[in-house]
């Protein structure tokens, strides 16, 4: 119990103001105690700006790992082709990275492209620097899902390279497979027009109702079945949001390179609500 800054605080409170600075000197002692308690809690005083350090070199690991994973799966069809290069330069264009950031986005697409990349040391790295947060994790094999969908298709030695990020990461091969099938249905979404005939009509474009494989899409993206009631499906909807809500996973590390591609995948999921709350009439 921490009881020091009580002692000396009515010490020297009687001692400057009779009964009155008694009082007043146990108060403020009461409130030193508590912060030698907080901050011997949190590692001891002048923590923060060493936690600062660690959180951003964490960042930085994450960030680091994410592209050096990236360019490890574009090699995972026997050679990088130029398509391969595009889907990467793409990826960092939606992430508005340029200048120094992107310089090392491509040094560690290098990286990963070596023969002897060890990727289940840089998986238990992630694992490591994200404390085990399932969002964060989901975020990185999200990215890499992503990648791979990208040039519109899931060539058979990706889809085997995923499983293998999954496992290391702690994805049960279900988990993977459903994260499969709600970006694949994204990716749909997105090139059907979907998220985009979506965004227009909050900017007060004309409405155009949606092809049935479009609404069928919107389901699967937010990875509930099209019989699904009002309340099932603004149930997934918010539990997506809440692993996907870029304010909660800059909080929890995600780096701030990365947040522009976080706020795109939540506008992506409540485009896909609101399609199907307009079709179906639910409130």
């Amino acid at each position: 119990m921490q009881v020091l800054g009580k002692i000396l605080g009515a010490f020297f409170g009687f001692l400057l103001g009779g009964p009155i600075g008694l009082l007043l000197g146990i108060f403020l002692g009461h409130k030193f105690d508590q912060a030698r308690r907080n901050a011997n809690q949190d590692g001891g005083f002048g923590r923060f700006s060493g936690g600062q350090t660690d959180h951003q070199s964490r960042q930085a690991e994450f960030f680091h790992a994410g592209f050096s994973v990236m360019g490890h799966m574009a090699k995972a069809k026997g050679r990088v082709t130029q398509e391969e290069i595009r889907v990467a330069s793409a990826i960092m264009d939606r992430m508005q990275l340029h200048g120094e950031a992107r310089r090392l986005a491509q040094d560690a697409f290098r990286e990963g492209k070596a023969e002897d990349f060890p990727l289940q040391d840089v998986l238990g790295r992630v694992r490591h620097s994200t404390q085990g947060r399932l969002d964060l994790l989901q975020f990185f094999l999200e990215l890499q899902i992503q990648a791979a969908f990208a040039d519109g298709s899931l060539h058979p030695k990706e889809r085997q390279l995923l499983f293998v990020i999954g496992r290391g990461l702690g994805f049960s091969d279900q988990q993977l497979e459903r994260r499969l099938h709600m970006q694949e249905a994204a990716f749909r979404f997105q090139q059907g027009g979907g998220f985009y005939r979506q965004q227009s009509q909050q900017q007060g474009g004309p409405r155009q109702a949606p092809r049935r494989d479009q609404l069928a899409d919107a389901y699967e993206l937010l990875g509930v079945a099209q019989d699904a009631s009002a309340k099932d499906l603004k149930r997934s909807y918010r539990k997506l949001m809440n692993e996907h809500h870029p304010d909660k996973l800059a909080a929890k590390g995600l780096p701030p390179e990365m947040m522009e591609l976080a706020k795109q995948k939540a506008q992506e999921l409540t485009a896909a609500y609101e399609l199907i709350k307009k079709e179906k009439g639910y409130k």
